[in-house]
């Protein structure tokens, strides 16, 4: 959702000159494109001008060290200045009472019954017995949705046939949790397409009525500005704990997640991407600030893949490697692993550089189906041995899968390139001076093309 505000902040900084010394003169032209890129992301304009008014005074002055360009130094100062507009540091929601409770708020649409499953999915992988409570009485699908959404992820869903007062169902579920051994409740109510006073009294009841230990206002990023303005009604109403943004894989400008914090002074504390129950993630300020500058986000990388990944898995896989043993069978089990981390061209945003360089490449959630199509087609003696796909079983492939010869044959070519650069790594790992060697080798690969997934 930031490539056009990272692009627009890439130039900007691009434009600082001079050498020395960062002046007030050489920073001008700079700092007014700074502003501009962040009014054209749609943060709020007094914001825009209360963060680069402070890169301004962060700079002027600062002398550039023999082995740090002005740019490079601008970067760090911007970086450092995203960073505290978005709240410094991470935000967890708060857990406390027997029973926990969380309440949920927002408007219609804006994707807060489907977080509810994810924050359910999130307190359940920490061990915690959790209850969903169905307080939209308005909008029967609303109920539905979540008892979909529990019985997908194993959690049970609690609502009333006919009642249709949200603070008494959320009483009775409470107490329903106490005597059930639920420890933490998740109370998702009802939204309105626009703030109306019947929404916000039914909302302030609920919450005087349960005491929340946390009170969260679910927004959808893409609507901008907007975003920000519902928030802060919410807030004076609420006085809410924290934010969550959903939606941030779709193809919105950012401003929200850049103005919320510093408009309504409270923390963003989730960030959600797609429909998947696992597409939740913790909002970390610097992370965030890095994506946008185009630095990646590799630890967030690697913690989704350590979600994912078993680690019993991960060395059998390390085993077949060293013997030089990796199979399609194996290629198809990574591929389900990566499936599950989330958004792909979201996961290639998160390693350095690559933001930029995928910027035209079109890869959606069924990149992986022609390549999974042709591995399926394959017979159980053809994923074992690679080395049996002759011309004929691969024109046989690409009949039996829907594809093209062509893209067959781009699959062997990558599996096969893949399966030598494994063998490299191996042999490098094992020897003196082998990670300057691997570094090295992995550094020309960036520039390799779209294969079949930038098809």
């Amino acid at each position: 959702m930031f490539d056009n505000l990272s692009n627009k902040l890439d130039r900007a900084i691009k434009t600082l000159k001079g050498q020395g010394s960062i002046s007030e003169i050489n920073v001008a032209a700079t700092i007014k494109e700074i502003r501009r890129a962040l009014v054209d992301a749609d943060v709020n304009y007094k914001v825009a001008k209360e963060v680069t008014d402070k890169i301004k005074d962060a700079a002027m002055g600062r002398d550039v060290l023999t082995a740090v360009s002005p740019g490079q130094l601008m970067v760090k100062i911007v970086y450092d200045e995203l960073t505290e507009l978005m709240g410094g540091e991470k935000k967890d929601i708060v857990i406390k009472g027997d029973p926990a409770v969380i309440l949920l708020s927002g408007l219609q649409g804006s994707g807060k019954t489907t977080f509810a499953g994810k924050l359910a999915s999130y307190v359940k992988k920490q061990g915690r017995n959790t209850l969903l409570v169905a307080c939209d009485v308005y909008r029967p699908a609303a109920i539905d949705q979540l008892k979909v959404l529990g019985e997908q992820i194993g959690v049970e869903v609690y609502s009333e046939v006919g009642n249709k007062n949200p603070v008494e169902i959320s009483r009775n579920a409470i107490d329903y949790a106490r005597k059930n051994g639920k420890k933490v409740v998740i109370i998702d109510t009802a939204g309105r397409l626009a703030v109306d006073e019947q929404m916000m009294r039914e909302i302030e009841a609920v919450k005087s009525a349960i005491n929340p230990s946390e009170t969260l206002f679910v927004v959808d990023s893409m609507t901008g500005q907007d975003a920000v303005n519902t928030a802060k009604t919410f807030n004076d109403r609420l006085n809410f704990d924290g934010v969550v943004l959903t939606k941030l894989d779709g193809d919105s400008r950012g401003g929200a997640a850049l103005s919320i914090r510093a408009v309504v002074e409270k923390p963003i504390k989730f960030i959600s991407t797609g429909e998947k129950m696992d597409a939740l993630d913790l909002f970390y300020p610097d992370r965030m600030a890095q994506r946008i500058l185009g630095m990646g986000d590799v630890i967030s990388l690697v913690e989704r893949a350590q979600q994912q990944f078993d680690e019993d898995e991960a060395k059998r896989i390390e085993k077949k490697i060293r013997k030089n043993q990796f199979d399609f069978n194996d290629f198809l089990g990574q591929l389900e692993q990566i499936k599950k981390m989330g958004n792909i061209k979201d996961l290639m945003g998160m390693i350095p550089g690559m933001s930029k360089a995928m910027k035209d490449v079109e890869i959606d959630d069924d990149a992986f189906k022609p390549v999974e199509a042709i591995i399926r087609s394959m017979t159980k003696q053809e994923r074992a041995n690679p080395d049996l796909l002759n011309a004929s079983r691969k024109r046989r492939l690409a009949k039996g899968s829907g594809t093209e010869l062509q893209q067959v044959n781009d699959l062997m070519k990558q599996f096969d390139q893949m399966r030598q650069m494994m063998r490299k790594m191996n042999k490098l790992s094992q020897t003196k001076g082998g990670l300057a060697q691997m570094q090295k080798m992995m550094g020309g690969m960036r520039g390799g093309g779209g294969g079949m997934m930038g098809r």
